[in-house]
Formats: structure tokens, C-alpha cells, sequence
């Protein structure tokens, strides 16, 4: 049988290895840093720009964090033993530029060179949120993103509760609130932010309640007014993501208007009778609302829930998924939904997919946005953009 003397020598036999000052230089030339200690070590100390799998995870959690298997890479430990076994291993599962750094993270600290003590999660943190931890598409530095987020929810009513409840429990860290309306017996159907204790209560208040008792790490921020063309630029700046859910055309193209000014994207939804819309408008990339409804369609046509109903659970539905699509946007994974609107039908339990474009003679634009003029809408909801200067 091997000694562990033998195996670590045999290891060091079959990779290549560096110190720290080569390691310095292949970072960057490109290489990406690896560090493979355990997560107390790396709560002490680490380089900026590594990425952290512990010796222990390292098979199971390499291919979804480094998924191209050329991709040239420095593997650190705290001395360079672990680093070795590890760039070892590295080679059998197919990743072919791989070195070990000699002497490891004390080393490189020890000669003087840049580290820093990174932002961690957290004891209490990472038990909440272990299930986000076990993802590699967002580990510890995509939680943390979301505690950084700042999501603004339009609505504290059918599609805002199923949102802020899912956004405040994946730990998104500031939730604004916009809503100047009281808790009605009638909300109760489908409005699962509040309950019967709060028949009367402001729905900001009411919502306040009940996501700071979900999740203490949240901010939430509460709006008691009217969304107006006086206080929506104010209102909405600073924050990363919007979430409509607005029940009246006005609303909905002044937040148009002001989120493209700014840049922002919102995550629009919206329900009727047993069906459901969303998509995503992103103003810098994609279409926006004056593109997919250039016009509201007439009153006979867009009755509102409480003239036309709507099933209890759809907002519940509609409403999670405007909370994915956000988190998405924040943690930049997967496919989103911008330049598609997805429509569900309860009824027949179906998903169909319609694609948006933009409308090339719309004045609205990101690229126009010093010219956007935010004012009350008329009935018709038209834009008002101003005249470039001369010249």
C-alpha cells in the first residue's frame, strides 16, 4: 500500500506546477484561479477573482461551475498539496491546462502580493438559503447578489403577493412596495400577502408584516401613494428590477415610459377570467410595452378583475413566475423573457408563446430617453418625447 508521501509525490509527478509569481502572470494572461481550500480558510483570505469549490466538492461541483474543458486553469490550496491532487484530478476528469500553484494561498500572502477578505454569507445565512448553495448556477456569490438586489414591486394586490412572498424568500435584499389601497374582505380570494386581522389595514403596512416575518434579511420598502408622473422617476431609481403588477393602462405606459428613461427592466404581468400573461421588457436589449400594445384597446374590450373576475389561483401562478424571470435578471441565468410573451391558458392547462419585436418608427427608446417626457397620460396613453436640438 501507498504512503500518502508516495501519492501526494506521485501526483506531483503527473501535473505541472507553478509558485506564485508564475501564477500571477498566467492570471493574467487568462487563466482562472481555482482555489480548492476549505470555506473557513477562504473566509480568512482570499484573491479577488477566484472561484471556490472546497477539496471535498471539487468532482462534483467543477463541470457546472467551469463547463469548457480547455479552459487553462491555476488551482490554489494553503500550501500546495491540495492543489496538486486536485489539478491531478482535473486532468482525469478532462481539463487539459491545469497547474497546481506551489506553496499555496500562505505563500502568496507571505510574498506581499493582492488578497483580500472576502464578503461571506452568514452561519445563520447559509442554513437558509443551503438549498440556493447547493446550486452551482448561483452558489454563495449569486445569494449574495440577491442581498444585494433591489426589486420594486407595482402592487401589493393578485400578482404582487405571490412575487414579494417568492422574491423575500430566495433573499432578494431590498423589496419596494407601491400601493395606496386598503385590505378589502374581497382581496382575501387571491391576495395572499394579508389576511383577515388585516381587513382595513394600508396594504403597504399589511405586506411589511408579512415579509419581515418571512425573512429577516430583507428590506422591505413601502410606497403608500398614488404612481404619478410627479414621483415615479424618483420611486423607481436605484432599483435593478421592476415587477408589474398594475391593473390600469395609464399605470402601465407611465411606467413604460419612465423605466426606458432609466434603463430599467420590468417583468410585466397580467391576468383575466382563467388566463395569464408574462413577459419581460428590457428597454436596453429588447422590446418594451409601447412596442407589444402601441395603444390600449377600447374599455368594452379590457374589463377590469372586478368586472370580469378571475380565478384565485392564477395570479399565484402568473405572479411566481414574474419572481423567476426576476431573479434570472438579477443573477443573469438561463433564457428570459424578453422579446417573448408567454400566455396561460388555466382552463385548457396550456403555455403558448408569442414573440415580440420592436417597432422601428417608436419614439420611446433607450436611445431616446434624454428626450422622453414624463406627464400624466391622456386616455389614449400617448407618448410625449421631445424635439431633439438642432444640429
Amino acid at each position: 500500500m501507498a504512503t500518502f508521501r508516495e501519492l501526494l509525490q506521485a501526483a506531483k509527478g503527473r501535473v505541472r506546477e507553478t509558485d506564485p509569481a508564475g501564477a500571477e502572470a498566467l492570471l493574467a494572461e487568462g487563466h482562472l484561479l481555482l482555489d480548492v481550500r476549505e470555506p473557513d480558510e477562504y473566509e480568512q483570505g482570499a484573491i479577488p477573482g477566484s472561484i471556490h469549490i472546497p477539496r471535498g466538492n471539487l468532482e462534483s461541483g467543477i463541470e457546472n461551475r467551469v463547463t469548457d474543458r480547455d479552459q487553462p486553469i491555476v488551482v490554489m490550496c494553503a500550501g500546495g498539496v491540495r492543489s496538486a491532487f486536485a489539478a491531478d484530478t482535473l486532468g482525469q476528469l478532462g481539463y487539459t491546462d491545469v497547474i497546481s500553484m506551489d506553496g499555496g494561498f500562505n505563500r502568496w500572502k507571505d510574498e506581499g502580493r493582492n488578497w483580500s477578505a472576502p464578503r461571506t454569507l452568514a452561519p445563520d445565512q447559509r442554513n437558509r438559503y443551503q438549498r440556493h448553495l447547493s446550486l452551482p448556477e448561483v452558489g454563495e456569490e449569486g445569494q449574495l447578489k440577491l442581498l444585494d438586489a433591489k426589486v420594486l414591486l407595482l402592487g401589493a394586490g393578485g400578482l404582487g403577493s405571490p412575487a414579494a412572498l417568492y422574491l423575500t424568500a430566495a433573499g432578494v435584499g431590498t423589496i419596494g412596495i407601491i400601493d395606496m389601497d386598503v385590505v378589502d374582505e374581497s382581496n382575501l380570494q387571491r391576495q395572499i400577502l394579508h389576511n383577515m386581522d388585516r381587513v382595513g389595514d394600508r396594504k403597504v403596512d399589511s405586506a411589511k408584516k408579512t415579509l419581515t416575518a418571512l425573512n429577516p434579511d430583507v428590506n422591505v420598502v413601502t410606497y403608500d401613494t398614488r404612481l404619478g408622473a410627479d414621483n415615479i422617476m424618483d420611486i423607481i431609481a436605484g432599483y435593478d428590477v421592476i415587477v408589474d403588477g398594475a391593473d390600469n393602462f395609464p399605470s402601465r405606459y407611465l411606467l413604460n415610459d419612465a423605466s426606458v428613461k432609466l434603463g430599467i427592466p420590468v417583468v410585466h404581468g397580467s391576468i383575466f377570467r382563467f388566463e395569464g400573461q408574462v413577459t419581460v421588457f428590457d428597454p436596453k436589449n429588447g422590446p418594451t410595452y409601447r412596442d407589444m400594445l402601441p395603444e390600449p384597446p377600447p374599455a368594452e374590450f379590457a374589463p377590469s378583475c372586478a368586472e370580469a373576475g378571475v380565478l384565485g389561483v392564477l395570479p399565484g401562478i402568473v405572479g411566481s413566475i414574474q419572481a423567476l424571470e426576476a431573479i434570472k435578471l438579477i443573477l443573469g441565468l438561463g433564457r428570459g423573457l424578453s422579446g417573448r410573451l408567454v400566455a396561460f391558458d388555466a382552463m385548457d392547462m396550456t403555455f403558448r408563446e408569442y414573440r415580440l419585436q420592436k417597432d422601428p418608427t417608436l419614439q420611446v427608446t433607450w436611445e431616446n430617453r434624454d428626450l422622453i417626457e414624463i406627464q400624466e397620460l391622456d386616455g389614449l396613453c400617448m407618448p410625449r418625447v421631445s424635439e431633439p436640438p438642432p444640429g
